[in-house]
């Protein structure tokens, strides 16, 4: 199954079901002007920030890199929702990087075309903007997930400003939920930590399924789930909680109360700005006791 099943599964439950209000299904659509959303960071580090390009088997990846302007700190990388690599997850990477990390932020869909991959203001109630976002997420698979996974974590240890002797992390929203698992199972002894915000297709029936991988990991996470999907899918969580306590692998799973899919990244429409920030919190929280 893809890495795209976030977006495919609200789509068939609302076609089987009528179960997405109008409002629910905006999750998917941007808003505008709410970078300055983001709380400043206290003490925050000075950054250096640069447009990269990242050499994989299947061609060259367009990606964001920042960090504090001196010294070696743990790398992030960050997979970003359907609507791609642009401002509000450039503005998510400075601010994780003025806390002490090297952070890259990557464009998933590079095989098809650069960011920005989304028009400006993108609203998934259009039919044709729909099927441009499901085309290129349809682009992705298991298989481009462990591709990239071993060449962005290279990238990341190559950099000069990336701390080698400490694990990696690596986060995803929505349908990057999916790409942090199987970063983690693909290259387990460099990401010590792993957070997904509003993941979709982390437990499916298929023998793919992301959390099959689970027993290959040897990472630490966190897996916010937003509450609507939670009562679209109760058992998801039940299932995580079960995989990680059979793995050993210590997780912290939290239905994120009044949240809608797509609430943590400051560009949305349903934007929580409380809980994207107690979320924040937290995944600050999991760096630090698991990146040593």
């Amino acid at each position: 199954m893809c890495d795209n099943d976030s977006i495919k599964d609200m789509v068939e439950y609302n076609r089987r079901t009528g179960g997405l209000s109008r409002r629910e299904f905006s999750a998917l659509t941007l808003g505008a002007g709410l970078l300055s959303a983001l709380p400043a960071v206290a003490s925050a580090a000075e950054t250096k920030d640069s447009e990269v390009e990242i050499k994989t088997p299947d061609g060259t990846a367009d990606a964001y890199f920042v960090h504090p302007a001196k010294g070696k700190y743990p790398g992030v990388l960050i997979w970003p929702d359907i609507f791609g690599l642009r401002p509000a997850f450039k503005e998510m990477a400075t601010r994780l990087a003025e806390s002490g990390y090297s952070v890259l932020v990557i464009n998933p869909f590079y095989r098809t075309k650069k960011a920005p991959t989304a028009p400006d203001h993108p609203d998934f109630n259009d039919p044709p903007t729909r099927q441009a976002l499901m085309t290129l997420a349809g682009t992705l698979s298991p298989d481009t997930a462990v591709t990239d996974a071993k060449a962005f974590v290279a990238f990341l240890d190559s950099q000069p400003s990336v701390d080698k002797k400490r694990k990696v992390a690596t986060t995803g929203y929505c349908m990057g939920g999916p790409f942090v698992l199987r970063t983690a199972a693909t290259v387990p002894d460099r990401i010590g930590a792993g957070a997904t915000f509003h993941g979709g297709g982390l437990v499916t029936d298929k023998p793919d399924s992301p959390h099959l991988l689970i027993p290959q990991m040897k990472a630490h996470y966190l897996i916010a789930i937003a509450e609507n999907d939670d009562q679209r899918e109760p058992q998801t969580k039940n299932v995580l909680r079960d995989s990680f306590a059979k793995s050993h692998l210590p997780a912290e799973i939290e239905v994120y109360a009044g949240t809608l899919h797509g609430w943590c990244p400051p560009d949305a429409r349903v934007y929580n700005h409380d809980q994207a920030e107690k979320a924040w919190s937290r995944m600050l929280a999991l760096f630090s006791g698991s990146l040593a």
